[in-house]
């Protein structure tokens, strides 16, 4: 009775591991299956070391190669932000091993602030993709600037949705902005500095020579006998040619250096060049201007001035306004000039497309400007409805706004 217990016993043990076996066979022949029909990604193996992921090339080997080819970082990634799939030159990018990257999450790669910012655009996505701009943290923890670009693949069954990711390295592209920005800096200084030289040649030399010009008219006319009406007529229009010659010379010198801005301030400054505008004009400027305590910085307060001059400018060639607002105000932590006009705006795309016309130069100096001191430039313009430019500068610690 004994042995006939013990042989039903290992019977139904050996029954039971066969069911095991069958089990895992049909498991292992479902992967095979899915496998072969291109719905598996990657294969995760446990191991004595651990569970290691492997990534399958099959009939994408061709694709794969592309990808790994590419100078590019590019990423299979689920809306977990799970990495299925990474090439080489994502793992170089982030300074770690491809093992270590492909099974693991991309969040260890991203702030919190930048998860945020990354979140909507997989649980929400854009069919046409998205791009957006972050800083990826690196193995040795480096910061790497990059621009990711997003797109969401086709979902094969009821997996989970699937992600593209292409990321780029922005260092070399931002380090020739950087580049930019200083020489564009240095070109603005250059300018300045020309620009005081000749207003200096201009009031010392030109201006005296054009003074004493005037005065030798003015004797002209007065030595010039009554009979002489023709001689003196003649004398007279000269004596008031020179006198007006003498105001022109004095503004493009005002323009080229302002004192008043220098001795002053910005306020001062802007409220200047305001009334000289709208005297010689005709055009209406309403200017409203909080005072700062104390005073912005030198290259501050004079690209604020230049961008208000040089929007002027325009208004006075381009505009045909009848009516310009200048508001100087504090927004949050920035200082904000905003110059709207009533003219006749402008298509901004078409501007945008053919920037090398007439015009361009001087938007894009107003952005360069804005550049050097740290400000953000931005132009709005309808066409018939006007334009609006707004600059947004940092304020600096310790300056207060009143009024």
């Amino acid at each position: 009775m004994k042995t006939t217990r013990h042989t039903s016993s290992s019977g139904l043990a050996q029954s039971r591991e066969l069911g095991v076996l069958r089990g895992r066979l049909a498991e292992a022949e479902g992967a095979l299956r899915a496998i072969l029909a291109g719905e598996v990604d990657t294969v995760l193996v446990a191991g004595k070391q651990g569970d290691q992921v492997f990534t399958l090339e099959g009939a994408e080997r061709s694709y794969r190669v592309l990808i790994e080819s590419m100078n590019e970082g590019a990423l299979t990634v689920t809306v977990d932000k799970t990495i299925l799939y990474a090439n080489q030159c994502f793992a170089k990018m982030v300074k770690c091993p491809l093992e270590q990257v492909t099974g693991g999450s991309f969040r260890r790669f991203i702030s919190a602030e930048d998860r945020s910012i990354l979140r909507p655009l997989l649980r929400r996505p854009n069919k046409s993709g998205a791009k957006i701009q972050i800083l990826l943290n690196a193995a040795d923890g480096s910061q790497i600037p990059v621009q990711i670009s997003i797109r969401p693949l086709a979902k094969k069954g009821f997996g989970p949705a699937l992600f593209g990711f292409v990321v780029t390295d922005l260092t070399v592209a931002r380090r020739a902005e950087e580049l930019l920005r200083t020489l564009a800096h240095r070109v603005v200084q250059a300018q300045e500095a020309e620009r005081g030289r000749v207003a200096l040649e201009l009031h010392d030399t030109i201006t005296q020579m054009l003074c004493a010009v005037l005065a030798r008219s003015q004797v002209l006319v007065d030595k010039l006998p009554a009979r002489n009406t023709q001689a003196k007529v003649e004398a007279v229009k000269l004596h008031e040619i020179i006198g007006r010659t003498i105001q022109e010379v004095e503004r493009i010198t005002h323009n080229l250096r302002p004192s008043v801005l220098d001795h002053l301030g910005l306020v001062a400054g802007l409220r200047d060049t305001s009334t000289e505008f709208a005297r010689r004009t005709g055009v209406a400027v309403t200017l409203v201007c909080a005072r700062l305590t104390p005073r912005l910085p030198a290259d501050t307060e004079l690209a604020l001035y230049r961008i208000l001059q040089e929007t002027l400018k325009n208004v006075e060639t381009h505009a045909r306004a009848r009516h310009v607002t200048v508001h100087l105000t504090k927004q949050g932590g920035f200082v904000q000039l905003t110059i709207n006009d009533d003219g006749i705006g402008f298509d901004q795309a078409h501007h945008a497309a053919g920037r090398k016309g007439k015009g361009g130069l001087g938007l894009l100096g107003m952005r360069e400007r804005a550049a050097c001191v740290g400000a953000v430039l931005k132009i709005t313009s309808v066409p018939r409805a006007g334009t609006t430019i707004e600059v947004n500068v940092p304020l600096p610690p310790g300056v207060t706004v009143v009024g």
